[in-house]
């Protein structure tokens, strides 16, 4: 009995060529070509652009001061702009090297001993993204809307040496949802160097146990892209500083700050600084505070960071949650 025969294959070459492209009636797309630019067009000069019209323009920084009664905050902003800001109402023009300046301390609002205290904080912060949000859905706005949302709070904790009080923890917390939070110890020339720095260990590790986010975040970066599959782009050698500093400031806070509006005579130079029975206190010596890293912190290195993660995290997460409300037929702050 014979078996079945099976269905001759074709055989086939490994070489075999590809099929040839469809006809689809168009023409194919011209391949890309690079060009070389052979001489120099001089389009690095759009940086310098943008640098004469934003000092052209001036800017706005509102930082929010909060703390106890009596801990010194209208005098550290005093010291930390140069300028008496609560005999100008809050409100400081300047020039610097002959651009203007326009810084506003928004406020400085004490908390006491109660329940909700941390309500009108929130109440103004959210009213001040509220105000922006409002001008800037009306049909004819302004060219340039007035930005007074709050860039940064410093929150000021008493020097006691121990911990951080339920309330400090709870206002902390609170303004975090909605704003940068800077932590800084005040009058931190009554601990020893022993004690603040003992103070300063027992604050960071409360701080990450109650899940309270303080400024700068180690997790949120607004100038830096992914590789559009997702995944973070390869770092830099500038941004691989800018990473280092970051880390740097985030193990100096809470800064330890002392605040002074007179000059004292230091080897016969005029500082600002406090004289006491036992010696002089330099404001600006690193010996004695860390006024100066909190004053390049706010001023020199992080300040446009400060009002860009205001801009892209706090009030995108407020116009964001007010737009939906209007859209679902909610009422919202707007």
């Amino acid at each position: 009995m014979s078996s079945p025969t099976k269905p001759a294959v074709p055989a086939t070459s490994a070489a075999t060529a590809p099929a040839p492209p469809a006809k689809t009636g168009l023409p194919a797309p011209p391949a890309e070509k690079k060009i070389a630019l052979t001489s120099y067009v001089g389009f690095d000069s759009i940086t310098n652009q943008i640098e004469k019209k934003l000092l052209k323009r001036g800017f706005a920084f509102n930082l929010m001061v909060v703390g106890r009664s009596g801990l010194g905050k209208s005098t550290l902003t005093n010291t930390l702009f140069a300028s008496h800001l609560i005999d100008s109402k809050g409100l400081l023009k300047t020039n610097e090297n002959g651009q203007p300046i326009q810084t506003t301390e928004i406020q400085s609002i004490s908390h006491v001993n109660n329940t909700l205290c941390w309500d009108p904080i929130i109440k103004h912060i959210q009213a001040q993204y509220s105000l922006y949000l409002k001008k800037e859905l009306t049909p004819l706005r302004d060219r340039r809307i007035p930005d007074t949302r709050v860039h940064a709070v410093l929150f000021f904790i008493a020097p006691t040496g121990h911990a951080l009080t339920p309330l400090d923890i709870a206002v902390m917390k609170r303004i975090s949802e909605v704003a940068n939070v800077i932590p800084v110890i005040a009058k931190s020339d009554s601990l020893t160097l022993e004690e603040r720095a003992a103070f300063k260990k027992r604050i960071k590790a409360e701080i990450e146990f109650h899940g309270i986010r303080t400024f700068p975040y180690a997790d949120v970066f607004v100038d830096e892209e992914d590789d559009g599959r997702g995944a973070q782009a390869p770092l830099d050698e500038e941004t691989r500083a800018e990473r280092q500093l970051l880390h740097a400031v985030r193990e100096c806070i809470p800064f330890a700050v002392v605040g002074s509006e007179k000059n004292v005579v230091v080897d016969g130079k005029a500082v600002r600084g406090r004289r006491t029975r036992w010696g002089v206190i330099n404001v600006e010596n690193e010996d004695h505070c860390e006024f100066i890293a909190l004053r390049n912190f706010l001023t020199r290195t992080h300040l446009q960071e400060l009002i860009d993660v205001t801009s892209m995290i706090h009030y995108e997460a407020f116009r964001t949650k007010q737009l939906l409300a209007l859209k679902n037929g909610g009422a919202g702050v707007v």
